[in-house]
């Protein structure tokens, strides 16, 4: 795709951008790593992590607390401390974005790629109106004059449900509900009509029914403005129902990923296959949910082999060898890293490996189903189809 190589006020940061990309394609990632120097060692926070965003399209990126998902965003951002050691690429517009300079990433960010942060609160300035911040955004990346800025914040503030948008653009962030300021955020970020928008665990300090209104209007706006939309988050029921893909990550590494419907309906690797066993449904009121055993590795010590082995019902002697690398499944797209991804397909419904009747019939990976043995069709869990 060829972009006319149109000027504004700071176009003078990013001359040295290429004006194609790839098509299709807004923000592609490959090999990313970040480490944490500290005194005990090397925080190995993320890890060869690739993946790429379409235009237009949803990615969820999911996984457990400290499994990396909110570190590899505030990488491609540029927002991690200097502290951070960061290998790998994440390329837009032709360039990578961990290499270009402080100026040129700055005139980005809010303008061609914004980001969403899950505690509006501490994201925004407490000292000045929600207005004022939002009418920065603008005049950080346009000439126009402090009133044009305030108008087309009004709009977005309407765009995104604020009642009364005009009068509220005085108001400042102690000021709003929880609800309203993480809406204030979805309007500062959609300002600039940006082309690719991460959003960080955007509804995690709001309860069920806020939460349901914030995500819909995001789903809304991000329609509206034509940009990709890159959804972190640890609900899965939030992606089941709005994530074109999704990328599931342990221990800082992506272990799955692929179209919503084939990871979520046939998992083949054993931590997404918990993840989704121990969701709630409708039928199951009244019964014990199905954890995972065990808990995450330590990032500052990671095991040799596979970090998931102590957790894993499948583990066996070839695990230990050496970390599996995302390696196609039985559906094209469809990615898992796990030596024994055809044992999870071999069971008529995956999500249940780690149930005890299940883990009961597994005893050692020689009493498990022959590898190769496809798997009869997994019928939808009730609440996340």
């Amino acid at each position: 795709m060829i972009r006319p190589a149109g000027r504004t006020a700071v176009d003078g940061y990013i001359d040295d951008l290429p004006a194609t990309r790839p098509e299709g394609v807004v923000l592609s990632v490959r090999n990313l790593t970040v480490g944490f120097p500290t005194d005990d060692g090397m925080v190995q926070a993320v890890r060869d992590v690739s993946y790429d965003v379409s235009a237009g399209e949803i990615l969820g990126i999911v996984g457990e607390s400290g499994s990396g998902k909110s570190v590899s965003s505030l990488a491609v951002m540029g927002l991690l401390p200097k502290s951070a050691r960061i290998t790998g690429s994440a390329t837009y517009g032709g360039a990578d974005l961990l290499r270009i300079s402080q100026a040129a990433r700055r005139s980005l960010r809010g303008r061609k790629i914004a980001m969403i942060f899950q505690d509006p609160l501490s994201s925004m300035n407490p000292v000045h109106t929600v207005g004022a911040q939002i009418a920065e955004a603008v005049r950080s990346h346009e000439a126009v004059s402090q009133k044009v800025a305030l108008e087309r914040a009004a709009e977005m503030l309407d765009l995104c449900g604020i009642p009364q948008a005009t009068r509220r653009l005085k108001s400042y962030p102690h000021e709003f509900s929880g609800g309203m300021r993480q809406r204030a955020m979805i309007a500062m970020a959609i300002v600039n009509r940006p082309e690719l928008i991460i959003a960080d665990e955007p509804t995690t300090a709001l309860d069920v029914t806020i939460q349901a209104q914030v995500l819909e209007k995001l789903f809304e706006v991000k329609d509206t403005v034509g940009a990709a939309l890159v959804l972190i988050t640890h609900d899965l029921g939030v992606v089941a129902g709005s994530a074109d893909r999704v990328l599931v990550m342990y221990a800082g590494r992506a272990v799955e990923k692929g179209g919503v419907d084939e990871v979520f309906y046939r998992p083949r690797m054993p931590y997404t296959a918990g993840l989704l066993g121990s969701i709630p449904t409708l039928g199951s009121s009244g019964e014990r949910l199905t954890p995972i055993g065990g808990a995450p590795p330590s990032l500052l010590n990671l095991p040799k082999g596979c970090p998931f082995i102590p957790r894993c019902p499948l583990a066996g002697p070839d695990c230990s060898v050496a970390e599996p690398d995302l390696t196609v499944t039985d559906a094209a797209g469809h990615e898992a890293a796990c030596y024994h991804w055809d044992q999870v397909a071999a069971l008529e419904d995956p999500r249940m490996l780690h149930h005890p009747a299940v883990i009961a019939q597994i005893v050692t990976p020689e009493t498990a189903p022959p590898r190769g043995t496809r798997a009869a069709e997994a019928t939808p869990i009730e609440g996340i189809a």
